[in-house]
């Protein structure tokens, strides 16, 4: 079994702001994401509000804590991590230095070079592998990329996320066998 150990370094600019205990981490992940404005979503629709995860895992002293929570989710039988392309990979990372258990880096689309693989960072085979994502919403990247770790020989029944915008994606993914745990669900990081 792996050590959970948890040592990682919070930089000093950050120690006041975490000694203050009025200030969740809940609360400072939606105060570093959460941007208002004019933006333009995926769907082609405009919205005057978006939640932009990219800051919150690009902030090192803020990633180090969500990654401490994290670790007391991850399921003790777990042989790596699945972080997935993009945001799931520095989660899947900082996970992996704060647990020691391996991480692996999943493609939306294997490369059409050198190793033409779909998942990097060693053979899956046989492993039972966490999925690693940042925020999950219906749930269908994970789903295609636990297909193609299966197709590599993995067993995946876990998913691990930071934020589940409660949108159907823990039904979604629930549906093919695989148990998102989640940090946050946006309902409490609006109620922060």
């Amino acid at each position: 079994m792996v050590s959970r150990a948890v040592h990682l370094a919070i930089p000093d600019t950050h120690i006041d702001t975490l000694q203050n205990r009025d200030v969740t981490l809940a609360s400072r992940v939606l105060t570093t994401s959460y941007l208002t404005g004019t933006f333009v979503l995926r769907s082609g629709l405009v919205a005057d509000r978006y939640f932009d995860k990219y800051r919150f895992e690009s902030d090192p002293a803020l990633l180090a804590e969500i990654v401490r929570e994290l670790v007391p989710l991850v399921p003790d039988d777990t042989d790596g991590l699945a972080g997935l392309e993009l945001g799931g990979i520095p989660i899947a990372t900082v996970l992996s230095a704060a647990t020691g258990l391996p991480a692996f880096f999943v493609r939306k689309q294997a490369k059409k070079y050198g190793t033409e693989r779909i998942c990097e960072g060693g053979d899956i085979k046989g492993q039972r592998l966490l999925i690693i994502e940042d925020v999950v919403t219906t749930g269908g990247q994970i789903l295609l990329s636990a297909q193609d770790l299966r197709g590599g020989g993995a067993e995946v029944r876990h998913a691990l996320c930071v934020v589940d915008r409660e949108a159907g994606g823990a039904e979604v993914i629930g549906g093919e066998g695989i148990e998102l745990r989640s940090l946050f669900t946006m309902s409490e990081l609006e109620s922060s």
